[in-house]
């Protein structure tokens, strides 16, 4: 399953970078892509959208679903 996430306050490849591993972290996570000119995050995986959303907020950066 592919889930994507809104991620705001990403200015840098370091930023990505953070979100990433914040991500790739999660329980269920398979695989990540960041784009932080879109200000999003694409999620393959079972996780569950309110942890990945926790993830990022703990990173430093704002997530929606």
């Amino acid at each position: 399953m592919s889930q994507t996430i809104t991620v705001e306050g990403m200015s840098c490849e370091h930023c990505e970078q953070t979100v990433e591993d914040a991500l790739e972290g999660v329980q269920g996570v398979n695989s990540v892509d960041v784009d932080r000119e879109a200000e999003r995050a694409t999620v393959e995986g079972d996780a569950e959208t309110a942890d990945l959303v926790e993830a990022v907020d703990e990173a430093g950066y704002e997530a929606s679903a």
